[in-house]
């Protein structure tokens, strides 16, 4: 269909395949992926000047995406987190017999492409980092209940799987899209690990590994295909650019961008942030076409139903891949090289050895945080072979504050099972509440919740609460208290005549939630029968005396369940 719209580094023939991109505990696509692996090396085709020509090589770049809002909505592609929980909607779709049936795990007020007024592409993507599986929709627009699309595509982030043959997915090519957006944050790391979507206004009526789709009734080779596969060409000069640019630039040279959809020139992808600088990015429109260089990147296929890439030559792994760290403490990391003598150096954020602002690591690599959450708070800890400077592995760092506890909900307990919320910031994966002593079955929530649940076998004041995190840090200790419930009711008993009234009272004490259920024979409310009990306790007898004649009026504590109060009630005639 034809479309508009504006850790291990392995060195061989395609050069290097890094650890790859991670969204959560995530991957973006395995290591080994031809979006993950370097083309440094791969040689250029014979068609890439008349290819690069009918694009325009006088034409600048242009990164469409960036901060604040144009035509009505932000600019570039956006994509949310979701969990495993995340409620699955249904999907109707114009081109369905080429889109995953679904359903969709994408919330229905998830960001949209362009804007929710768009009349553009409208693309919205949600990844659930639970189950690792990417959703994509194209043209999107969210009903009551379901979403209604032109395709849609589900990818396992894990996997190397291409879609069926011929098949096109959010995007022409049949590509995912989230893996080739710029994002902020890789930006702010220092590295970019991975190739980068592009547009080209012409393309051929022809698709390359590992595209799967074609849109386009043009033949000339001196048009691009679907999947074509580009790169700044290594004679660049990149230091007159911002820093943030050249991490761009870099990426370009060595993961090199991938064409994805018919659109404007050499207009590349990436997420909408509003901490992006627009006047640094706009100085890609000094990079041209004729910078870039048209490379075969099919040499590295090994199959073509899969995106996996030949990976040959010296290996630095760098374990573990990714770790979360408090400031202050530490983390070791390993990097195991293989193809080449002698270890690896160093680095964070490329800075030899570290520095106090995102972290030191030493020779052996043991890195410590530093002692105040730098901005971005995620960095790159990078060891380089000594003898193969062109090999590296990396491993990302996400740097939290100490684990501190705000507050608790609910505020107290009663006695007996209870699930209480711990709020606060610093958490992480693993972590553990104690309770009175006692460590409870944890739920990580995010770095700002968690769970726990146990049982509070008596009343107790300022019951001692805290969080304790793998790394051993330990938060502040928070106090609850654990009440008894008793509930009275009055009166305990009642004669009532047909038809009329009486009122109840019920009296909780112990928790804060002092609001009960009220019950006829078991029946929230009562019946028509029996007679019915309101929210407040006002018991209205039925319009005859029935059989038996005594009911049943309770009152539970909603705090306490296992708490009920009783009376009885007999009706009569007169």
């Amino acid at each position: 269909m034809m479309r508009w719209c504006v850790v291990c580094l392995v060195l061989g023939v395609a050069g290097a395949a890094h650890a790859q991109q991670m969204i959560g505990n995530c991957p973006v696509l395995p290591a080994d992926n031809i979006w993950n692996t370097p083309i440094e090396t791969l040689p250029v085709l014979s068609n890439s000047a008349s290819m690069v020509n009918t694009i325009g090589a006088s034409r600048g770049f242009h990164g469409d995406f960036g901060a604040g809002i144009w035509d009505g909505g932000p600019i570039g592609i956006p994509f949310i987190t979701v969990s495993g929980t995340q409620t699955k909607y249904p999907a109707s779709f114009l081109y369905a017999d080429e889109s995953d049936p679904g359903p969709y795990a994408i919330p229905l007020n998830a960001p949209i492409e362009g804007g929710s007024a768009s009349t553009g592409d409208r693309h919205t993507m949600a990844i659930d980092t639970d189950n690792c599986v990417l959703y994509e929709l194209y043209r999107a627009f969210p009903q009551a209940a379901r979403w209604d699309a032109d395709s849609g595509a589900v990818f396992d982030l894990r996997s190397n799987a291409l879609r069926p043959e011929t098949w096109t997915s959010a995007d022409a090519a049949g590509l995912p899209i989230m893996p080739g957006l710029v994002t902020y944050e890789e930006v702010q790391s220092g590295e970019i690990r991975h190739a980068i979507r592009f547009t080209a206004p012409q393309t051929r009526r022809e698709y390359v590994w590992p595209a799967r789709h074609y849109a386009s009734t043009l033949l000339g080779t001196q048009y691009p295909r679907m999947g074509e596969r580009f790169r700044l060409k290594a004679s660049f000069d990149i230091t007159p650019y911002p820093a943030d640019v050249q991490v761009i630039l870099r990426a370009m040279k060595k993961y090199g961008i991938i064409l994805a959809d018919n659109g404007s020139a050499w207009y590349i992808s990436g997420k909408p942030d509003s901490r992006w600088n627009d006047d640094n990015l706009r100085t890609l429109s000094t990079l041209l076409g004729s910078n870039f260089e048209a490379v075969d990147a099919t040499v590295l296929q090994i199959s073509p139903d899969s995106g996996a890439a030949t990976q040959n030559g010296t290996t630095v792994a760098v374990s573990p891949a990714s770790a979360t760290v408090h400031v202050g403490y530490f983390q070791s990391f390993t990097a195991t090289v293989t193809g080449a003598p002698g270890g690896v150096t160093w680095s964070v954020n490329n800075i030899g050895g570290g520095n106090s602002t995102v972290g030191t690591i030493d020779s052996n690599g043991e890195y410590r945080a530093p002692s105040i959450v730098p901005n971005p708070n995620v960095v790159t800890v990078r060891g380089t072979s000594v003898s193969t400077s062109t090999a590296s592995g990396t491993a990302s760092v996400t740097i939290l504050p100490l684990p501190t506890i705000t507050s608790l909900t609910p505020t107290s307990l009663t006695t007996g099972p209870f699930t209480l919320d711990v709020n606060g910031n610093g958490f992480m994966g693993g972590a553990v509440v104690s309770f009175d002593g006692l460590d409870l079955p944890t739920t990580f929530v995010s770095a700002t919740k968690v769970t726990a649940s146990g049982t509070a076998n008596a009343p107790k004041s300022s019951v001692p609460v805290l969080v304790r995190t793998p790394d051993l840090a330990v938060s502040n200790v928070a106090t609850i208290d654990v009440v008894a419930v008793t509930i009275a009711l009055s009166p305990t008993s009642a004669s009532v005549r047909v038809k009329q009234t009486q009122q109840f009272t019920a009296t909780v004490q112990g928790p804060s939630d002092r609001s009960v259920a009220w019950k006829v024979n078991g029946i929230v409310g009562g019946n028509g029968s029996i007679g019915t009990i309101s929210s407040t306790g006002l018991y209205k007898a039925p319009t005859s005396v029935p059989r038996p004649a005594t009911v049943t009026v309770s009152a539970t504590s909603n705090a306490d369940p296992a708490k009920t109060a009783t009376a009885a009630v007999t009706i009569v005639k007169r």
